[in-house]
């Protein structure tokens, strides 16, 4: 007797899981993940992380599903990158606009701390709740750049180095003491393209005029009880009076990418299917294979796993188009290089190859997507930064002082030049500057190819300087203003398939062909990334003395972090 209730229970629980009226849910206390990890230890770290791409997805097919009611987002933790906030607002805001309710709900937007984005995420749900003991860090946007040129002077550290050109200003932190014209006017554009993004956001989400958002972000931070009375916040509200308002009896709750996932495992693949590529290129780049050091840091975007994701792509008959995600402040030249051929040669071959953008598609991130057939961003992307720079430190001063001497023996008149024990010379400095030059050219020479400029008009829109994807858009850097999911729709559109189209992460391999190694570099096994450390070539070591970025010379200048 037992038994039979227990069996008719389950028999119960799995039929209400199929009708039940479901609460979608998502927790961005961790943060979202690009997309799907290329070594182990990226796979084994984020494991239990959230996609982006599953979240875009769950919430497209929400907006279809009469069964679902609405969607209760958790928004705190970890900050998420503007573009990515972007890309969940356009998603909440087309969920709102199908009907369904949209819940963003935080213990505090910031604990004495800034909160401009977490909040600007959550002025596009219908309703805004927060803890009670909670705040609304509203503060608008701040970009500082230290400098440590001085203090390095006191020790004896000089530093040679040069850039192409006057806003290529990465390493202006060792060179100079004060912010440049240019960096200054840069950074200054920078900072008031985002904060007329967010404020044009705000005031549409929460029904307030622009000149009113730009009073309060001028008042903030605010108490909870003032953000109320401001209109930047419907309710203050403990987690469980949130969900007693918005879960009706007998509603089912599910995480946004568990109900995405569940869509996809019904969908049977067949032979001869026609799909979508996704390759994603997440971190500096650099050469060899993608991965992670096992010390900690982010991952990197490694020529040879890239390239081999496109080979495999490109030879693969059932793939009709390729997007390209590119997330990244740049790195290597001669490895942005190598993936930038392989975009050139996946459109000769007649599959068309979208750019999306992420929050950084910058200096090398731009030229391994400049010869894509169209590039998509977010307003908020930072991306440009067409430029060089490149030298080295003299710590021959700072040595003496601490009772360090050195001696080499030279075969060679400039063997001996990237020792930062000495300084170059002057025949020396030529080398590092006809190095300079050659790069540069060559970068300006294939954005007027790929985007369609004349030269100078190129070198205009180049010169080191960083562009919000809003204003590379009105420049034409860029193509068209979206995310990823607006990526896929031209994807499908360009290679003539259904607007369903499925889209497949490449290079697609079932677990034993992970864990054999690659028979050559044309097999989609070399795609795979791995544990490791390196960069810049034969100059890893001089970057890593030198305190540059140590992912080669095309980074994007300084640290960004919009919060």
């Amino acid at each position: 007797m037992d038994a039979t209730k227990s069996i008719m229970d389950t028999v119960d629980r799995l039929r209400q899981r199929r009708t039940a009226p479901l609460v979608l849910e998502l927790d961005l206390t961790e943060g979202l993940t690009e997309g799907p990890p290329s070594d182990p230890l990226g796979a084994l770290l984020s494991m239990r992380k959230t996609r982006l791409a599953d979240v875009l997805s769950g919430l497209r097919r929400a907006r279809r599903d009469p069964r679902v009611k609405g969607l209760i987002v958790k928004i705190s933790g970890r900050p998420i990158g503007l573009a990515m906030v972007q890309e969940l607002r356009t998603a909440v805001v087309q969920l709102r606009a199908a009907g369904k309710l949209t819940v963003a709900y935080s213990e505090t937007f910031g604990e004495f701390g800034a909160g401009t984005v977490p909040y600007y995420l959550a002025s596009a749900f219908e309703k805004v709740y927060l803890q009670p003991s909670g705040d609304v860090g509203l503060t608008g946007i701040s970009l500082e750049q230290r400098f440590v040129k001085n203090a390095l002077s006191k020790i004896g550290v000089d530093y040679q180095i040069s850039q192409r050109h006057e806003y290529k200003t990465a390493a202006n932190m060792f060179t100079q003491d004060h912010m440049t014209e240019a960096h200054r006017e840069s950074t200054a554009r920078i900072a008031e393209s985002v904060i007329e993004q967010v404020v044009s956001g705000i005031a549409e989400g929460r029904g307030l005029a622009p000149e009113r958002v730009r009073e309060l972000i001028d008042r903030g931070p605010f108490i909870g009880a003032e953000a109320v009375e401001a209109g930047l916040v419907d309710r203050l509200a403990y987690r469980d009076e949130v969900y007693e308002e918005v879960r009706g009896e007998g509603d089912l709750l599910l995480y946004v990418a568990r109900y995405a996932k569940g869509a996809i495992a019904k969908k049977l693949p067949h032979p001869g299917e026609r799909v979508v590529a996704l390759i994603h290129g997440h971190g500096q780049i650099r050469l060899g294979r993608s991965g992670r050091s096992p010390l900690g840091g982010a991952g990197a975007m490694g020529s040879d796993t890239i390239a081999a994701a496109f080979r495999a792509a490109r030879r693969d008959d059932n793939v009709k188009a390729i997007v390209f995600r590119v997330d990244s402040p740049g790195g290597s030249y001669v490895a942005s290089d190598v993936v930038w051929r392989e975009v050139v040669l996946t459109r000769r071959s007649g599959k068309p190859v979208i750019i999306s953008m992420g929050d950084l598609a910058a200096s090398g991130g731009y030229f391994v997507a400049m010869a894509a057939d169209v590039i998509v961003a977010q307003p908020g992307t930072l991306t440009g930064s067409i430029g060089v720079f490149g030298g080295k430190p003299a710590l021959g001063e700072l040595l003496g002082r601490i009772g360090v001497t050195s001696e080499s023996v030279d075969v060679g008149a400039n063997s001996g030049m990237f020792s930062p024990s000495r300084a170059f010379s002057e025949p020396q400095w030529e080398r590092v500057n006809a190095w300079l030059d050659r790069i540069y050219d060559d970068f300006v020479g294939k954005v007027a190819e790929g985007r369609g400029f004349d030269r100078d008009r190129a070198h205009e829109l180049a010169r080191g300087r960083v562009w919000t994807g809003a204003d590379a858009f009105g420049r034409g850097l860029v193509d068209e203003l979206g995310g990823l999911e607006d990526a896929l729709a031209i994807a499908r559109s360009r290679a003539g398939l259904p607007k369903d189209a499925t889209v497949r992460s490449y290079p697609r391999m079932h677990p034993l062909e992970r864990l054999r190694p690659p028979e050559s570099s044309e097999d989609k096994a070399a795609a795979l990334g791995q544990v490791r450390l390196e960069a810049w070539g034969p100059l890893a070591r001089l970057a890593a003395e030198l305190g540059l970025p140590a992912y080669g010379p095309l980074m994007l200048p300084g640290t960004w972090t919009i919060r």
